[in-house]
């Protein structure tokens, strides 16, 4: 096996709050289980049973309206106190009494926000009429990963130069890191501008001094890069053109091999 440098880590992002806009972070401890905080919390649509996500845009849109951020710059708790942004400006943080009304009667169902994942716990996902992705113009459901609010993996990260590549392909889109909700934006060592960690499948990255991340799966892309989030318009061309030119992928799907600590700026090694 060998090692090489294959760049840095350009920024870090956390989403304390499934499917809401999350907050950008310049260090994070990094847990077996992720980014700590990282999807900490969710909403349950009580009518369903299921776990509210921007998947299913027909009911839960609205959420990308939504800030969430973590009240602590430190903590220890697994759980710790999360702040919800609405679009009007007001700030309810985890522990308001109201905040099950208020989420409610924002998005015209009623939900409750949970940190503990129920058995089963599924989502709903609609695909888009767009050529080459799994389903068209449908609904399917997924399972979460046992005991936690992922769709699938705990790490998710994308490189500049699958972003830039996207944009070269298809100029007048908007393929700001946003639309892709990535833990980590890796900044390439070289100046390359392609889909490059489609070639990093099954190797290892070390990040910093002690992090570990096995690298699963490329990561397939859904219909939220293609909606209205933030100053972002609606584009069903963003996944058009991922789909058109790199078979929907866009980034890679990791898993925790070693706990530790990752800041901005740490570099990262790719050993396979």
């Amino acid at each position: 096996m060998s090692k090489v440098a294959v760049g840095s880590i350009a920024s870090l992002w956390r989403y304390p709050v499934k499917s809401m806009l999350g907050e950008q972070i310049e260090r994070s401890i990094v847990t077996a289980k992720g980014l700590l905080g990282d999807r900490a919390h969710a909403l349950l649509d009580l009518s369903s049973g299921k776990i509210a996500s921007v998947k299913y845009p027909q009911k839960w849109a609205k959420l990308l309206d939504c800030r969430s951020s973590l009240k602590e710059t430190t903590f220890k708790s697994d759980i710790p106190t999360v702040e919800i942004f609405l679009p009007n400006g007001s700030c309810l943080d985890s522990n308001n009494p109201r905040l099950k009304e208020i989420l409610s009667d924002f998005l015209a169902t009623e939900v409750e926000l949970i940190s503990q994942s129920p058995h089963n716990a599924n989502i709903d996902q609609y695909w888009p009429k767009v050529e080459g992705t799994a389903q068209q113009d449908t609904t399917t459901q997924i399972y979460l990963p046992s005991g936690t609010f992922f769709d699938s993996c705990s790490v998710h990260a994308i490189t500049t130069a699958t972003l830039n590549k996207l944009q070269e392909l298809f100029p007048k889109g908007q393929f700001q890191l946003q639309r892709f909700r990535p833990n980590i934006v890796i900044d390439p060592a070289s100046d390359e501008v392609d889909f490059i960690e489609n070639n990093w499948l099954g190797g290892v990255l070390t990040i910093g001094e002690t992090v570990q991340l096995k690298i699963d799966t490329l990561c397939p892309r859904c219909v939220v890069t293609t909606l209205a989030q933030g100053d972002l318009p609606s584009d069903l061309n963003i996944l058009r053109t991922t789909a058109k030119y790199n078979n929907v992928i866009a980034g890679i799907r990791s898993s925790i091999l070693q706990a530790g600590e990752i800041q901005q700026g740490d570099l990262i090694w790719l050993e396979k």
